[in-house]
């Protein structure tokens, strides 16, 4: 066996089977690689880990298949094993109660299988919603030296003169349908053109705002962010990244280098800046606290008013992920952004930011889809967080997707104690709504039976859209998808089902939302609060075993990030 002598624990030398015999343990692990095929010169490689997430139930990785023969295609040209592994995946439309409740699962699958299995580094492949943060959070923890290829968007497709994409215009026209205006026929013929391809949502919904959040923070090769998924660049992309993933092994760029304090906050200007999905705050919040950094959403206030929205796309702007690759993708927003970043941070390539973006100049940027620092699409970030008597730990808008409108309310709260009961009674002609009332859900958080769904964005009662109103101010402890749009505040922190003040909201109550104060208030007093608190049980689940009791017994609130209380740095 060559190399027995070198010390160094490298490729399959790394974290040896215990049998109380290390040279047999090495000599047993050889003998079962060579049962594949290996050669001898092959296995005296450093390794590569690579994370296959590909499934039947995840549309969004159906190319990964491609991309990681692409992947180990550039480990080996670098002198390197290539070692695919599975983990857990999440597909967003097909996992109950909702993909959020297995991200944490997925992140511990992602941290046990890197550290377990003998690798010197990682190329972590993904991109749907959860994926993306989960993938992010596993390999911060294990803080092996990781790349990320991301799934890449989806493209949109032409029907009937009407450019459609995943997801934003899945949630107008199904608008448009509630409201009577199109028939089943026409719906049905939407469905079927609204995502053509593989890849993730093609504006920028959670998937999107991910992958920008991504290659912010580092992690992600210079410029891949927003390759179309079915594009040659996304699959040179995978072999370029193989081959720097044995580079970040040699440089030691693990996760820990490269996630820090500074690169959080360039991250959250990014998110700012595209208006990207309010997920991503949470997900961010999770990724930071596993190297044991706090996300504090005063801070993202402060940054969110020296901000402004530069990217238009949908659900804030027009265009889709698409245009924003072929307007000059994150490179061309970054480099917008450079006199508010912080620019000594490492990246996976080695070089700095400030190296990465001095390398990048005279690029053609599409001022239609990139707009420049001091010409914005919008003044200020897309992102606000609100706090008050009924959100004291803090709630989200995204006011670059809403109304300015309904921005300073004063008005009767509607509320539903539920998801079932918002589906009973949403469209009944009889609900007691109109307009200008502000609609409340409960018991949507993170330890509700609903596990936080994206269910915040709260149908428009059917009476009152098919009397053609688009928007209203709808408050919840949910989430929403990053794809949706609207007058919607979420992540009501503390939570409805532990007793947060959302669950003492009364139909008929008073509530103020200020987002030029940063307020969302109840207007009860504390007497009449008090003896709701008596007599209103706590909704919170409680489940006997398994990952359920697993994830009740430890998750946290939204301002933490909805990761478990062990798994934080």
């Amino acid at each position: 066996m060559a190399d027995d002598n070198n010390d160094e624990p490298r490729g399959l030398r790394r974290g040896l089977t215990n049998y109380g015999d290390r040279d047999f343990s090495l000599y047993l692990r050889r003998s079962f690689a060579r049962s594949m095929g290996y050669s001898t010169d092959m296995l005296n490689r450093p390794v590569v880990g690579i994370t296959n997430t590909h499934s039947g139930f995840n549309n969004c990785h159906r190319h990964l298949p491609e991309l990681v023969e692409a992947v180990k295609r550039g480990v080996l040209a670098a002198g390197g094993l290539p070692l695919e592994f599975p983990t857990i995946s999440l597909g967003e439309p097909y996992l109950s109660p909702t993909s959020l409740m297995f991200r944490n699962l997925m992140s511990m699958d992602t941290e046990e299988m890197i550290r377990a299995q003998p690798m010197d580094a990682v190329v972590l492949v993904g991109g749907c919603d959860k994926t993306v943060p989960a993938q992010l959070m596993g390999a911060a923890s294990a803080d092996l030296p990781a790349v990320y290829l991301l799934a890449g968007p989806m493209l949109t497709h032409r029907q009937d003169g009407e450019r459609l994409g995943a997801c934003t215009d899945c949630r107008r026209w199904w608008g448009e349908y509630r409201g009577g205006r199109i028939d089943k026929a026409r719906i049905e013929q939407i469905e079927g053109g609204l995502a053509t391809t593989a890849g993730t949502c093609a504006v920028m919904g959670t998937a999107s705002t991910m992958a920008c959040i991504t290659e912010a923070l580092g992690l992600a090769l210079p410029g891949t962010a927003a390759i179309p998924a079915v594009h040659a660049a996304r699959l040179r992309a995978a072999e370029a990244s193989g081959m720097q993933a044995l580079a970040a092994a040699r440089q030691d760029l693990r996760p820990s280098r490269l996630i820090t304090a500074r690169s959080v906050e360039n991250a959250l200007r990014v998110l700012l800046a595209v208006g990207g999905s309010t997920n991503a705050v949470i997900h961010l919040t999770a990724v930071a606290r596993r190297v044991g950094i706090d996300v504090s959403l005063d801070r993202l206030n402060t940054l969110s008013d020296e901000t402004p929205v530069l990217v238009n796309l949908k659900p804030s702007g027009s265009h889709y992920m698409e245009d924003f690759f072929a307007a000059g993708g994150v490179g061309a927003l970054l480099r917008e952004l450079k006199p508010l970043l912080h620019l000594d941070g490492l990246t996976i390539t080695g070089e700095t930011l400030e190296q990465r973006l001095a390398a990048e100049t005279g690029t053609w940027v599409d001022r239609d889809v990139i707009r420049p620092l001091d010409d914005p699409y919008e003044p200020v970030g897309g992102l606000v967080a609100l706090f008050g008597s009924l959100a004291p730990g803090g709630a989200i808008l995204k006011r670059s997707a809403a109304d300015a409108g309904l921005f300073e309310k004063d008005a009767r709260a509607v509320v539903f104690a539920s998801l079932e009961d918002l589906a009973a009674r949403v469209d009944d002609p009889d609900l007691d709504i109109s307009a200008d009332d502000i609609m409340v859900l409960q018991n949507a958080g993170p330890r509700s039976a609903a596990a936080m769904p994206e269910a915040g964005y709260l149908p428009i009662p059917k009476k009152l859209a098919q009397a053609g109103l688009k928007d209203m101010v709808r408050i919840s402890d949910a989430r929403m998808s990053g794809t949706a749009f609207g007058t919607i505040v979420l992540h009501v922190t503390p939570e409805a089902a532990i007793g947060g003040p959302l669950a003492y909201v009364r139909t008929g109550d008073r509530i103020r939302l200020s987002v030029k104060n940063r307020r969302l208030d109840l207007l009860v007093d504390e007497a009449t609060l008090a003896q709701r608190r008596a007599a209103t049980p706590l909704a919170a689940t409680a489940p006997t075993r398994g990952y359920a009791k697993l994830y009740a017994d430890h998750v946290t609130q939204a301002d933490q990030g909805v990761d478990f209380d062990f798994l934080g740095s």
